[in-house]
């Protein structure tokens, strides 16, 4: 069976960093934290997000600070990420792991209605075999989306032989818990540090992801 891909959008193949940053400093007004540089946005930052703020706070926020946090940064972010494009490389490298014969899927915790029209925008939707977003409540984990998302997949796709392709410790742990293989890059929302322990490869661009990911289950 073809190695499948299974990559991730704000941070890998959407280079949105910067929006990010504003959209979470947007957020840390709304409960009286200062604003971050994006390295200390990216050396502190974690998933779930609720684990996050809470070590910004000292302890979990009211469900009343939680939705002021998730309303201000989702307002703010869709004010900013027009102004975002892809990752360096990001078009050739999906166009060229399909015409190599291979599969991929995208897989985001960005939510679903937002998420399809913006990468339809990018006309990178018809390399993929699905593009699946977050239903539900923000604030998750990937691993419950990832076990859906491969389900919708079949037998297209063998665990085995496939790869996620993320920014963060997050996407390689729900990689694990379902039996795939997964490769972090250094790009988006982790520094190399935080990546690293995970025990997975950790890259500084894309291109060595792919190239990693065909070497993995070839």
């Amino acid at each position: 069976m073809r190695t499948h891909i299974v990559w991730d959008w704000n941070g890998t193949l959407f280079h949105d960093m910067e929006a990010v940053l504003g959209a979470s400093n947007a957020a840390f007004a709304t409960i009286g934290v200062g604003p971050m540089s994006l390295q200390e946005y990216r050396e502190q930052y974690e998933i779930p997000i609720p684990r996050f703020y809470r070590r910004l706070l000292g302890r979990d926020p009211s469900t009343e600070e939680w939705l002021k946090l998730d309303d201000a940064f989702h307002d703010r972010y869709r004010e900013l990420s027009p102004s975002c494009g892809l990752t360096e490389g990001a078009r050739d490298l999906v166009a060229g792991w399909e015409a190599a014969g291979h599969s991929q899927s995208l897989l985001s915790l960005y939510v679903h209605e937002q998420l399809v029209p913006l990468v339809d925008t990018f006309s990178l939707t018809g390399h993929f075999l699905r593009v699946d977003g977050r239903s539900g409540p923000a604030g998750g984990q990937k691993a419950e989306h990832l076990v859906r998302h491969l389900a919708a997949l079949g037998e297209q796709v063998d665990p085995a032989r496939t790869v996620l392709i993320g920014d963060a410790a997050d996407d390689a742990l729900a990689a694990l818990s379902v039996g795939a293989h997964a490769v972090l890059y250094t790009g988006g929302s982790h520094t190399r540090e935080k990546l690293e322990p995970v025990g997975v490869p950790v890259v500084d661009t894309l291109a060595e992801a792919v190239e990693l990911a065909g070497r993995i289950t070839g």
